[in-house]
């Protein structure tokens, strides 16, 4: 095993999304020396092409330009991850055939160098956790909202990965019962109104219900409809309170049942700023335990979009470091 703890050790961390891969060569302090991003090729079955590519690029890169040893590999992905196995264990149709995919197996035997693997949003909160706006936080949640919602969650300085890496499914936690049908099968969950995909959706629908030749004129991406509502339009008002009431009513359940110390938001929607993260902090205040709200803070993300790419590398230090102290107590005990 390479020294992942020597003073000039990199590793690459590898973010898969269904468009896109993002990697890059990394320093254990986020420091990014070298970024490169490809298509995912997802409709073509050729995500794990793309990766070793990647992969190879970066260290061609290493070597030529001396940037330090390669102490190992991280990748966060869509989909639900066996992290035990790394391993995909769900993934949905936006990357077909990827369930079942062995990531770390396959990298491990290419490279022979400690691989790990989790969920895109689980190393987005390992690198705000390290880096970012949870620094210092023994214990946090985090959203991701974008296509869809994603969430993570830390206690005690560890992520919570349950049984089969699905802990932290945040995006399917119902906030109305008799809400609209969400793909995961249940009803009113949060990501079918604070997610993109969904407050398009929903903005169409406010649209055709005023008059449908309207829809023809209805945009489809998100940043056109968050400019409608800061400029006041009803319809796009309707559909963001919407959404900040459901990540209102998520975030408050997420406050009593994790007592966490922050709860940091990612993702595009994120980017607006205090127009959405006023009004949230206002609704949390209002519903959630006085007992428990007091010493949490709502927090937007600080890492941006190469969050889950240094999140992946950080794998390499953060649990590196476990594997070298449960060798060393092994060691001790034999």
């Amino acid at each position: 095993m390479q020294d992942a703890f020597n003073e000039g050790a990199v590793a690459i961390g590898v973010d898969i999304g269904g468009t896109k891969i993002r990697a890059g060569l990394v320093r254990r302090d986020g420091a990014v020396l070298k970024e490169l991003t490809l298509p995912a090729l997802a409709e073509k079955r050729r995500v794990m092409d793309q990766v070793f590519l990647a992969i190879n690029t970066l260290r061609m890169y290493g070597e030529e330009t001396g940037s330090g040893t390669l102490a190992g590999i991280g990748v966060g992905s869509a989909g639900q991850i066996d992290f035990e196995r790394g391993s995909v264990h769900f993934a949905s149709d936006l990357i077909p055939g990827y369930t079942g995919m062995p990531i770390r197996e396959l990298i491990e035997k290419k490279y022979a160098l400690p691989v790990y693997v989790d969920n895109d949003v689980n190393v987005m909160a390992l690198a705000e956790h390290e880096l970012g706006a949870g620094k210092g936080c023994r214990h946090l949640v985090c959203l991701a909202l974008g296509t869809g919602v994603g969430g993570a969650v830390i206690t005690d300085n560890r992520l919570l990965h349950g049984a089969r890496g699905g802990a932290g499914e945040i995006g399917h936690l119902s906030v109305d019962l008799h809400g609209p049908r969400c793909i995961c099968g249940n009803r009113g969950c949060v990501e079918v109104y604070a997610s993109g995909t969904s407050i398009a959706g929903r903005y169409r629908e406010e649209i055709a219900a005023q008059d449908r030749a309207l829809m023809k004129e209805a945009p489809a991406d998100t940043r056109q409809i968050v400019t409608r509502w800061l400029d006041g339009e009803p319809a796009a008002g309707k559909v963001m309170e919407d959404a900040i009431a459901a990540l209102g009513s998520a975030v408050t359940s997420l406050i009593h049942v994790f007592n966490p110390q922050a709860v940091i938001i990612g993702g595009g929607l994120a980017e607006i700023g205090e127009p959405l993260f006023a009004p949230l902090r206002q609704r949390v205040e209002a519903t959630a335990m006085a007992s428990m709200r007091q010493e949490v803070r709502i927090l937007p993300a600080e890492l941006g979009g190469g969050s889950n790419m240094i999140g992946a590398a950080l794998q390499v230090w953060v649990y590196g470091r476990e594997r070298a102290a449960a060798a060393a107590a092994n060691a001790n005990e034999v």
